[in-house]
């Protein structure tokens, strides 16, 4: 009997992208295939059945995708954390560090309501700088983030630390060591 492909079989590797030394997680081929995509959905939902969950949100770029996903799948609303200058009406912004450099994403100021309940998504947690801005960004409209989704953790990277020094509750799919 052959062996059942699992999430983390779907997703191809790309050596020396973006830089020489760096192996690329590529999610692109897990999406592009419906067995694999509808297979990261549901194991992304699953740890939530029976939570109230009020609304969705995803951080840019993939977590835009994902979180569409799940957000049909349970019947909310979802809401987008982009770059900075990407989002047309009245924003809130969080800035937060990279390797090299800073970078701000933004909400609008209007899409989270006090005490709604929140899962955010995305595709992948490295150094959970990306994520820990988007939590400031919903704490700050009043949400109540009851988890953490994403596809990929890279654990030397110490991302899933960070949040949950944050106190969140991370849930993940798989794990790349070493990279």
């Amino acid at each position: 009997m052959p062996k059942r492909k699992t999430v983390q079989d779907y997703i191809r590797t790309i050596v020396d992208f973006p830089h020489e030394g760096i192996l690329f997680r590529d999610v692109t081929t897990l999406f592009s295939d419906p067995r694999g995509f509808r297979m990261a959905i549901d194991q992304m939902l699953h740890p939530y059945a029976g939570e109230r969950i009020d609304k969705v949100v995803g951080l840019e770029a993939r977590g835009f995708i994902l979180g569409g996903a799940i957000a049909h799948q349970l019947s909310v609303g979802f809401v987008p954390i982009r770059k900075k200058g990407k989002l047309p009406g009245t924003t809130i912004s969080q800035e937060y560090k990279l390797e090299y450099g800073e970078a701000i994403v933004e909400i609008h100021d209007d899409a989270i309501q006090p005490g709604e309940k929140i899962l955010v998504v995305d595709d992948l947690l490295a150094t959970g700088g990306t994520a820990s801005a988007g939590i400031k960004l919903i704490e700050r409209l009043g949400g109540e983030i009851i988890s953490c989704a994403f596809i990929v953790d890279l654990p030397d990277l110490g991302g899933r630390k960070v949040l949950e020094d944050m106190g969140m509750d991370v849930h993940v799919l798989c794990e790349f060591e070493g990279e």
